[in-house]
């Protein structure tokens, strides 16, 4: 693989990975099974924030003692901002999703926790993997630039044509395939994964659903990899940036399941930012768009659909009374 970063700062990521997921581990362990509040969800994502901006940080100056050059530090820590900030936005789609699953399901949300952190480390793993093959593949055929492009441009249309539907999970292929390969009891056995019932060890609810959200950032990840890879083709920097705005995801949920109608919108906005990555990846080898400029309009399109969706609330809030 080609890339700019330095040998020690692979090793170092990889340990701030394991490290943080210890941490974590640790905390759920000694709280136990417990309501998340507001509060603390706003605590922790300030933590993961402040924890990516940290390493961005770190990166800037390796690049900078590595080849001396400013100018390359700050492009390719533009690029790591970007990139973390396209993998955030479209993690808040797939937050929908998973609040979706929990509600089918009527997770209790003292439970909730446990299942994102095993979710969150199934998608560590995965997408790792993505990310490595994604970009031999780019190395090797330039040409898969333009079938991601495509991807990502076909994607925006039908996410804006989708958005506002409710989806609906009974008729999922993924449930479905589920439900025939592992018998799942009917109730949850406080937190554990299998059960017994009449006399035969059982998966509870619990564990279909942490398959089930693990299938579905995979179906997000085909989304959101190829778009990091539109603005950078350093591996590193697709994978630190995906990876570290994972590692917020829990915190994330919680912080947006409480206020998920209020951004009704935002699966417009989502579609808008996809379908602009995918013209640029089209147009990669025709008009070479800055990173300032994709990072400028991702901002300007969220911010535009998050200030909409609070302007409209109120009145969607009120014909659905009606």
């Amino acid at each position: 693989m080609d890339t700019i970063a330095p040998l020690w700062l692979w090793f170092f990521f990889g340990g701030s990975v394991l490290a943080a997921l210890f941490v974590d581990f640790v905390v759920l362990r000694k709280q136990g099974a417990h309501d998340v509040s507001v509060k603390e969800a706003i605590n922790w994502s300030l933590v993961w924030v402040a924890l990516s901006l940290a390493f961005n940080g770190l990166f800037w100056w390796a690049i900078k003692d590595s080849t001396g050059s400013t100018e390359l530090a700050n492009t390719r820590a533009l690029e790591f901002l970007t990139g973390y900030l396209i993998e955030k936005s479209l993690a808040v789609d797939n937050i929908f999703v998973f609040l979706m699953i929990f509600t089918y399901f009527s997770v209790p949300t003292a439970y909730q926790k446990r299942v994102l952190m095993y979710g969150i480390i199934g998608a560590i793993v995965l997408r790792t993997v993505m990310i490595l093959v994604g970009s031999y593949l780019i190395a090797q055929f330039h040409w898969v630039l333009y079938v991601f492009g495509a991807f990502l441009l076909i994607t925006g249309i039908k996410m804006w044509w989708a958005a506002g539907q409710e989806p609906d999970l009974e008729s999922n292929p993924a449930l479905k395939l589920l439900r025939r390969t592992m018998p799942v009891s009917k109730n949850f056995d406080g937190e554990r994964f299998f059960t017994v019932e009449n006399g035969k060890r059982v998966a509870t609810p619990l564990l279909l659903v942490i398959a089930l959200i693990g299938m579905t950032d995979v179906i997000f990840a085909v989304d959101s990899i190829p778009a990091i890879f539109a603005i950078t083709d350093d591996p590193f920097i697709v994978l630190t940036s995906n990876i570290f705005a994972i590692l917020g995801l829990r915190a994330m949920y919680f912080l947006l399941a409480a206020m998920a109608t209020k951004f009704h919108l935002l699966s417009y906005g989502l579609a808008v930012v996809l379908a602009f990555i995918g013209t640029k990846m089209l147009l990669i080898d025709i008009i070479k768009i800055p990173v300032l400029v994709s990072l400028g309009a991702v901002v300007v399109i969220l911010a535009a659909t998050m200030v909409l969706s609070l302007h409209t609330a109120p009145k969607i809030s009120k014909n659905s009374e009606n």
